[in-house]
């Protein structure tokens, strides 16, 4: 992985460079309504304060839990005994992005959910959040993780979750045969090149068209800059998304020659 001031230098490099998020100039009917409607919503939605109530129990959490690791491991400890404060702070995505995930399944409502890397759950609830009724399919290589995970769902009253324990490379084909499509996934598990691109490989079979891929921490390492190199020129890609801290893809067809933005947020 970057170092701290690895990272800080490349991102003010895509800061500098990115379009501006408030969409002007934008030729791209379906770019512009995605950061006019979805990025720049500013709307407090008050889902928003149930799972925000939730990472702050987390964040006071000590109980320490023993715990497998089965992707890059953590930026900041890699022993088998964390706390879940700990692991609330560290691996826990932002509110600023878990925010933008849930506008984005509820402005574009897929039927299908995925999300590879559950952690404590807290993404994992604002997918919920944003289609109640949708059917979503979490997976979480670490079975004491998952455990709480589960409590958490249920102190929420979240119903519409399937979470599935163990290594993704022995999970997630099953998992995704028995979707009928993936219309939405978040990937979040395995900071490495080889497993992210084949993770892609493996949800590609089920996307279609409204399909929409979101992949964390692109810029984490050169492992991963390359993954993401090599997913947003496959073929079936027809435009993708660089908001530093996470990339997402899109198979839509009036795209009729590739594109890619980077945009600032």
């Amino acid at each position: 992985m970057y170092s701290k001031s690895q990272l800080l230098l490349k991102y003010l490099q895509y800061y500098f460079a990115a379009f501006n998020a408030k969409g002007h100039g934008m030729h791209s009917p379906f770019i512009f309504e995605f950061i006019t409607k979805v990025l720049n919503d500013r709307r407090v939605y008050p889902e928003y304060e149930k799972v925000e109530a939730l990472r702050s129990q987390l964040l006071g959490d000590h109980t320490v839990i023993e715990i497998e690791d089965f992707g890059a491991g953590s930026s900041v400890t890699k022993k088998n005994k964390r706390s879940i404060s700990s692991i609330a702070k560290n691996a826990a995505k932002p509110k600023k992005f878990g925010q933008l995930l849930f506008r984005m399944v509820k402005y574009y409502q897929p039927a299908n959910i995925l999300e590879l890397g559950t952690s404590l759950g807290i993404t994992t609830s604002y997918l919920s959040l944003a289609k109640p009724r949708g059917r979503l399919m979490t997976m979480e290589g670490s079975k004491e993780i998952a455990e709480v995970a589960k409590k958490n769902f249920a102190n929420l009253e979240i119903r519409n979750i399937e979470i599935t324990e163990g290594n993704f490379d022995n999970t997630l084909s099953s998992v995704v045969r028995g979707l009928s499509s993936v219309d939405f996934a978040f990937i979040d598990g395995n900071h490495q090149q080889e497993p992210t691109e084949r993770y892609f490989k493996e949800l590609l079979a089920k996307t279609n068209n409204d399909s929409i891929l979101v992949f964390d921490d692109i810029h984490w390492s050169s492992e991963m800059e390359s993954a993401w190199e090599t997913i947003t020129k496959d073929p079936a890609v027809t435009c993708s998304i660089d908001l530093f801290f996470i990339g997402i893809i899109f198979f839509r067809k009036e795209f009729k020659e590739k594109q890619h933005f980077a945009i600032s947020f």
